[in-house]
C-alpha cells in the first residue's frame, strides 16, 4: 500500500504537443463557452502578470503552507509542463517566490498556478512567465512535507488530473480533459472566428444582430408599455 499523503508519481501520460498546441491563441472565455460555461476554475485563482498560460498539467499536493514536494516537482516537470500546486487554498504562507520561478523559467516548464499564496509579486508581476495564485503574503513556506506528486489534485474548485490540457489568460483558466481535446479546441476556434466577424461588423458598421433578444423576450412573455 503506498503512503498516503507521501506519496510522488513518477511519471504519467502526456497528450501529444499538437493536441496542446491546438489551443494556442483561444481565448479562455471561448473555450469555456464551449464547455458549456463549466470548464473554468474558481475566479479566486487569479493572474499574477499577463503571460498567457498553455501546457499539460504537471500535479502537487502540499500542506498547508509547505512547498518540499514542490522543491521535489521542479526537478522532475518537463519542458511543456504546468505545474500544478493545491495548497487547499491557503494564503498566510507562500509557497514559492522569484527564485523558484525563475528556476521553472530555466527548464522549460511553461507556466504554475498555485491553490495558495506566492511571494515577491512585484518580480513576479514583471516576468515573462504565467503564474496564477489565490493570494500575495510575505510569509515564507515551511519545508517539511507530507504531499503528494502526480495525483488528482483540487485546484479553484476544479480537480486537475496529471495530463490535463491547461488554458489560461486575464479571464482565468479552464481545464481540458485530454479525451475531450480534438472537438473542443474545433469549436472554440470556430466560435474565435465568429467572434472576430461580429467584431469587424460592430467596428465598421455600428451593427451588432443579436435576434434572440427579441425572440427571448418573446418566450417569457414581456410586456411593453
Amino acid at each position: 500500500m503506498k503512503n498516503v499523503g507521501c506519496f510522488i508519481v513518477n511519471n504519467f501520460e502526456r497528450p501529444e504537443l499538437e493536441l496542446v498546441n491546438a489551443f494556442k491563441g483561444i481565448p479562455a472565455a471561448n473555450i469555456d463557452d464551449c464547455m458549456n460555461r463549466m470548464g473554468a476554475v474558481n475566479s479566486a485563482i487569479r493572474p499574477m502578470n499577463k503571460s498567457p498560460l498553455l501546457g499539460v498539467a504537471f500535479t502537487v499536493k502540499v500542506p498547508e503552507g509547505d512547498n518540499l514536494m514542490f522543491h521535489k516537482a521542479m526537478d522532475m516537470a518537463q519542458p511543456g509542463d504546468v505545474i500544478i500546486i493545491d495548497a487547499s487554498g491557503y494564503t498566510e504562507r507562500a509557497i514559492l517566490g522569484e527564485l523558484m520561478i525563475s528556476y521553472c523559467k530555466s527548464r522549460g516548464i511553461t507556466g504554475v498556478v498555485v491553490d495558495g499564496s506566492i511571494r515577491d509579486a512585484e518580480a513576479l508581476e514583471a516576468m515573462d512567465f504565467p503564474i496564477y495564485a489565490r493570494g500575495i503574503s510575505p510569509n515564507g513556506p515551511y519545508k517539511n512535507g507530507p504531499g503528494e506528486i502526480n495525483v488528482p489534485v483540487t485546484i479553484g474548485g476544479k480537480t486537475v488530473c496529471p495530463g490535463d490540457i491547461v488554458v489560461g489568460d486575464q479571464d482565468g483558466i479552464v481545464i481540458i480533459k485530454p479525451d475531450d481535446a480534438k472537438e473542443l479546441a474545433i469549436k472554440a476556434r470556430k466560435v474565435t472566428e465568429k467572434e472576430d466577424l461580429i467584431m469587424n461588423k460592430i467596428l465598421t458598421e455600428g451593427v451588432y444582430d443579436r435576434p434572440w433578444v427579441n425572440e427571448k423576450l418573446a418566450e417569457i412573455g414581456c410586456e411593453y408599455n
